[in-house]
């Protein structure tokens, strides 16, 4: 099975003096989703969590909700020349009576279309096909003091950076700013997914009471992923995308970006936000 770091030889330059040395790189290798032998998708990624990495993308499709809907989860067998294991191929198998989507070209426009290449077939498509519409019963309320202190929390919990300085992170963090899990990854959008699937695994979806929060910036892709998980905030420490506060606006997702320190901007859902004593 691939690692999660690999080492190479570089040169390296400072202050004008050259050395050769070893270097710690995160590894990065193609992982195919299939679907009761079907592949859906390709997804470049960092070698870890691939069965809950498949689980949650197939969530963030639609697919699946809840641990019951799968029956196994397994690594496809010979996919060398010489019959070993690349571990590279992940086949889903749903459970009987759960209801196998036509995996077609009208649908591979739709998971394309979470790049944001088309605005309102994103949309519509989020909307009619999540499974755990975001609630507030009871609200969540999260006040700027304890979402200041996430991205530092996150940071601390990211083992694989401090090697290599080159991996995505996500965390999912209780109302109270407990942190509950954290995953790292060459995509972002990887990194929920493994938040995403290992939930699905232990039937703790949806993740009506947690706060998402990722490193970098919030595409419509990872709101997408949040809507369709039951998360109420999803919080970024970069900007956000047009399309992504769109989605956000009409789910009922609370968006922040720019989380750095005590300043943030709130883009959608600011009543989740714990305003009162904020300066505001």
């Amino acid at each position: 099975m691939g690692r999660v770091t690999e080492r190479r030889r570089v040169t390296r330059i400072r202050g004008g003096a050259v050395t050769a040395r070893p270097d710690t790189l995160v590894a990065e290798e193609p992982l195919e989703i299939r679907l009761n032998g079907r592949p859906i998708a390709i997804t470049m990624r960092t070698p870890g969590d691939d069965f809950a990495l498949a689980a949650g993308f197939l969530v963030s499709e639609g697919v699946l909700a809840s641990a019951a809907d799968v029956r196994s989860i397994v690594y496809c067998a010979g996919a060398r020349e010489d019959g070993t294991n690349t571990y590279n191929v992940v086949d889903v198998k749903l459970a009987p009576g759960v209801a196998v989507p036509d995996i077609t070209l009208e649908r591979n426009v739709y998971t394309t279309s979470s790049c944001g290449l088309c605005g309102k077939a994103s949309l519509d498509a989020v909307r009619t096909t999540a499974r755990f519409p975001i609630a507030d019963a009871p609200p969540v309320r999260v006040s700027p003091a304890l979402l200041s202190e996430l991205p530092e929390r996150l940071r601390a919990a990211q083992k694989v950076f401090d090697t290599t300085g080159g991996l995505h992170a996500a965390a999912l963090f209780s109302e109270a700013g407990d942190l509950l899990d954290v995953r790292e990854d060459v995509g972002r959008h990887n990194a929920v997914d493994k938040l995403v699937g290992r939930a699905l695994r232990e039937d703790l979806l949806p993740l009506d009471r947690a706060v998402l929060l990722v490193s970098g910036r919030a595409s419509f892709e990872l709101a997408q992923k949040a809507v369709m998980a039951g998360i109420p905030v999803l919080a970024a420490v970069s900007a956000p995308s047009s399309l992504a506060v769109d989605l956000a606006a009409e789910t009922g997702l609370t968006l922040v970006g720019f989380l750095r320190g005590p300043d943030m901007n709130v883009y959608a859902g600011e009543h989740r936000i714990a305003l009162q004593g904020a300066g505001v």
